[in-house]
């Protein structure tokens, strides 16, 4: 422990160490592929029909907002799947049952992380609709107008590309506060504050690696959208697991206490 507060020491990694965390990630998924691919599939069917309600509701909009938007909560959603790494790194066999229920996680430090995840998902979706409102006087109320607004019109792409920098920003922010403190928190015996504390300190002493891993995650997460979220069912617990491992090599002593 360090003397700052008694914060766990965070590790220096390089920026070979994300891959190595992808690697490890893709072992796991195989060691367990029924539950966790399993627990990718509800994700990915939740996803889908959301996005399906949205675009019958002419919703347009809304679609790319909440695409966007899932990465601020997708930590939270992988807490079965650190619990799954947790079990298979003590040498345990997951099953989908304590995947989805994962009694570490009932308790009120991660439902305050939850609660701050989703008032900023909450303000990403306020800020995506200023700067949408800013951009055209028109609701374009089909996925197909929307597109084409925002792909072959000035407003749309400087839209787009507004967005885009806002959103990233926001994003990036969110990334520091939960990168270490989601899967963290599976041990009961750290509170919120040291977690996050823990996450913001791990970005910055690595930071180019952590902008590496955090870029990594996006854009496999975000390039399932072209599937139709199908491919979040190998995607999303292949990440969760690599996730578990970053934050295991980040903070090496902060072993999670046995349930």
């Amino acid at each position: 422990m360090d003397s700052s507060g008694g914060l766990p020491d965070v590790s220096t990694i390089t920026m070979r160490t994300p891959f190595r965390w992808l690697g490890a990630g893709w072992r796991d998924l195989w060691k367990a592929p029924g539950p966790c691919l399993a627990y990718g599939l509800i994700v990915a069917l939740l996803s889908f029909l959301l996005c399906y309600a949205l675009v019958v509701s002419n919703a347009a909009f809304w679609v790319l907002a909440l695409t966007v938007g899932f990465v601020f909560i997708a930590p939270m959603l992988a807490m079965g799947l650190y619990e799954a790494g947790r079990l298979i790194e003590r040498g345990e066999k997951p099953t989908l049952g304590r995947m989805l229920y994962v009694r570490p996680a009932l308790r009120q430090d991660i439902a305050y992380l939850g609660l701050a995840l989703v008032l900023i998902y909450l303000f990403w979706g306020r800020i995506a609709q200023i700067v949408y409102g800013l951009s055209t006087y028109h609701l374009h109320r089909t996925v197909n107008d929307f597109v084409t607004f925002a792909t072959s019109t000035s407003d749309g792409q400087s839209m787009l590309l507004t967005g885009s920098i806002v959103g990233g920003v926001i994003a990036f922010f969110t990334y520091c506060l939960v990168v270490v403190s989601a899967p963290m928190l599976l041990d009961q015996k750290t509170n919120v504050f040291a977690a996050v504390a823990t996450s913001v300190r791990a970005v910055i002493e690595n930071f180019w690696p952590m902008v590496l891993w955090a870029a990594i995650l996006g854009v496999l997460t975000l390039a399932t959208a072209a599937t139709g979220f199908l491919g979040l069912v190998i995607v999303f617990p292949w990440l969760g697991l690599a996730s578990w491992h970053a934050y295991r090599e980040l903070v090496p002593e902060h072993a999670p206490s046995s349930q």
